[in-house]
């Protein structure tokens, strides 16, 4: 539950305890800005596009065939699915440590700030997980596969240190955020 203090007539919602829900809703924005942007709409990976060279042994379905995108499709939707579940898991601890000022929560930097540190998190976990531990996709298969599976490792450390300086630097008031 959620530490109210008063201040100058302000009651303040404790930053930390929006910690948890703002890491988890950003592993949930995370994971959809992956699947919707890199697996749909550019069409980079999909779940299991490198399964043909893989560390774990899955088998491979060629996105190129019609069986193959299906079962990638599938795995895709599972993907969605879990996200979708980080999201509302997300939302449902914002709630039940804000009752009172959600304006205030849902402004502040403090909320965004976790929510950047969620989204770098999600990078890092499914950066070294899938791409480099299982090798079941990787960013963008190619001759310089390598490079992009790098630069979104990089891009989860900036956003998990950006997002926790803008945490850092934020009120949860109705004031200043």
């Amino acid at each position: 539950m959620a530490t109210m203090a008063s201040g100058g007539g302000a009651d303040l919602v404790a930053p930390r305890s929006i910690m948890a829900p703002g890491i988890v809703l950003g592993v949930g924005i995370g994971g959809f800005v992956d699947g919707i942007l890199l697996h749909q709409l550019l069409r980079w990976h999909h779940m299991l596009t490198s399964t043909d060279d893989d560390r774990i042994g899955v088998k491979y379905y060629d996105p190129d065939t019609v069986s193959g995108l299906e079962m990638n499709t599938v795995w895709d939707g599972v993907f969605h699915a879990v996200c979708w579940v980080a999201v509302v898991a997300g939302l449902g601890l914002l709630y039940s440590r804000v009752t009172e000022h959600r304006r205030a929560v849902w402004g502040s930097r403090v909320l965004w700030g976790w929510v950047l540190v969620g989204w770098g998190v999600f990078n890092l976990v499914e950066g070294l997980l899938d791409h480099q531990i299982l090798g079941i996709h990787h960013v963008r298969g190619g001759a310089h596969q390598a490079w992009w599976d790098a630069g979104f490792l990089v891009l989860g450390l900036v956003f998990v240190g950006v997002g926790y300086l803008v945490q850092r630097g934020g009120r949860v008031s109705g004031r200043r955020s």
